[in-house]
């Protein structure tokens, strides 16, 4: 059984930084996509940065330059982060964890991949 777990959202002023942290666990295919995502309260979810199945990894023009993702990995467990810079207002969403997904346009297909619980991330001004 796959399991996402995302860590690591919480409050912070505009300029400020975070860091994400994601572990999956359980998942049987090799080197998958995976990535971040959002969603803010009204709006659709959408894509924030991903990796792809050759480590080449893109970001969705409102973060380009602020967020990097990176992943790291064991035997058994995948491992995916977001450093998050600069953060603004607009950036305050629920952020989740993904693995195995597909998207258009950065915006997630429904029901595909495994997806994490989110973890919240709150940005004042």
């Amino acid at each position: 059984q796959v399991q996402v777990v995302e860590s690591g959202g919480g409050s912070v002023q505009a300029g400020g930084s975070l860091r994400l942290s994601c572990t999956v666990s359980g998942y049987t295919m090799s080197r998958p996509y995976m990535g971040w995502f959002r969603q803010a309260p009204g709006k659709q979810r959408e894509g924030v940065a991903l990796i792809r199945s050759d480590d080449s990894v893109a970001y969705a023009d409102p973060v380009k330059g602020r967020f990097t993702i990176s992943k790291d990995n064991d035997k058994k467990i995948l491992y995916l982060y977001l450093e998050m810079n600069s953060l603004k207002p607009e950036d305050t969403a629920m952020y989740y964890c993904a693995a195995g997904f597909r998207m258009v346009s950065w915006v997630p297909e429904p029901g595909i991949g495994y997806w994490g619980q989110g973890t919240q991330v709150n940005v004042s001004s």
